[in-house]
């Protein structure tokens, strides 16, 4: 039987019932996600609306656009909206379409001195959002119309909010708050750092950053994020100091976040200093770091050292851009010159671990153009931690 809503496809459409279900039975019995889930194109467009539209995502980090009439363009999986700093120094997010013919305002990251003007017709809005000129709307050199209203036509502004430098976004406005959302996690993470640690956060300016294009689904890299089963095999060099046997699953309650940790976190870097800690990280702590995924986009790891947010950019169902964004503790140590050789080890120990699982992830997304395969299945005792990011996405695409 064939499940319509105003001529879309539902999720019934393209996967049968049987399918998702089998996700949310308990791990010894479960199924992973079908197949359709990282191949179909029709897939997609529900998955946009219920795991992006209608959940926070984030879009990017607050630090990338530094300066007060700074803005970026970003697509999320072909919603156009822009990223910008007002001349309040407050991040905004707006809807990139000019309120008159729907022209996409913004094309490049660029800094704004007091407005944005469309190149269409060159109507123009302030930075708060603000329709502020409409040259020749009521004939030539006639710039205003009693039969127009301004106010009307702003820019269309999009539920966010910032934390820990990241700018996140909820599109239909339907969530939760942000701070309701986010408090299991933060008061999980209250055991290694507090408020005030948390506002030392700063962004590196030289080794802080990298990139990578992953020819596979964005959910690969999320569900292979969350576990530590793979250590041995993809990442020998990591697990010669931090063995699968000093990893322990993590699972977020409610279901928003899931990872894991290590109970031997000891960076080894080069030289005679090093990095400055969280002031009130715990002594008998120090040797713990932990690696969770916050659905449905963005990768957290905390250490005593340094903190890193890995978050993705879905272009389509087979292509997805990983963003790192590595902070330190205070601006000498994420930007002076005394700690930049350990800033730079510490940026190539990333790039490579995160290179390791290109690899994997991209390995994965070919082998779901198998008939064969049903979502495959789970370790009870290894995979807890994937199967709940599986859980996840079944139960919100309903």
């Amino acid at each position: 039987m064939k499940h319509k809503l105003n001529g879309n496809k539902k999720i019934y459409d393209i996967i049968n019932k049987k399918k998702l279900d089998a996700v949310n039975k308990p791990i010894e019995r479960a199924n992973g996600l079908p197949n359709e889930c990282y191949n179909d194109q029709e897939y997609t467009k529900i998955e946009r609306k219920k795991l992006f539209e209608d959940k926070w995502v984030v879009v990017g980090v607050a630090s990338s656009i530094p300066k007060a009439g700074d803005a970026k363009p970003f697509d999320l999986l072909g919603i156009p909206l822009i990223l910008l700093r007002t001349k309040k120094n407050q991040i905004k997010v707006y809807h990139n379409v000019c309120s008159h013919r729907g022209y996409k305002i913004l094309q490049k990251k660029c800094n704004l001195k007091n407005v944005l003007r469309c190149p269409y017709h060159s109507w123009s809005y302030n930075l708060e959002g603000k329709l502020i000129s409409t040259p020749h709307i009521g004939g030539l050199n006639i710039h205003e119309s009693k039969d127009f209203n301004k106010s009307s036509s702003k820019l269309k502004e999009v539920r966010s909010y910032i934390w820990l430098d990241l700018i996140i976004i909820n599109i239909s406005e339907n969530e939760i708050s942000f701070n309701e959302y986010i408090k299991p996690l933060k008061k999980r993470w209250s055991q290694f750092w507090t408020e005030n640690d948390q506002k030392l956060i700063r962004h590196s300016k030289d080794f802080g950053y990298f990139k990578l294009k992953a020819r596979s689904n964005w959910k690969f890299a999320i569900e292979n994020y969350c576990e530590s089963y793979h250590l041995p095999w993809v990442h020998p060099e990591l697990n010669s100091y931090s063995k699968i046997k000093d990893h322990y699953n993590i699972h977020g309650l409610p279901n928003r976040f899931s990872g894991q940790g290590t109970v031997v976190y000891n960076p080894r870097l080069k030289g005679k200093i090093k990095l400055p800690c969280f002031p009130n990280w715990p002594k008998n702590k120090n040797n713990i770091a932990e690696y969770i995924s916050l659905f449905p986009n963005v990768m957290l790891a905390i250490h005593k050292d340094h903190f890193y947010a890995f978050w993705l950019e879905p272009i389509s169902h087979k292509l997805t851009i990983e963003h790192m964004e590595i902070y330190y503790v205070g601006n000498k140590a994420a930007n002076s010159k005394k700690f930049k050789s350990l800033r730079k080890q510490n940026m190539k120990l990333w790039h490579e671990v995160q290179s390791e699982d290109l690899n994997i992830i991209e390995g994965m997304q070919e082998g779901r153009n198998s008939p064969a395969y049903n979502g495959g299945n789970f370790s009870p005792v290894m995979d807890n931690s994937t199967h709940q990011f599986h859980k996840w996405v079944a139960t919100n695409l309903i």
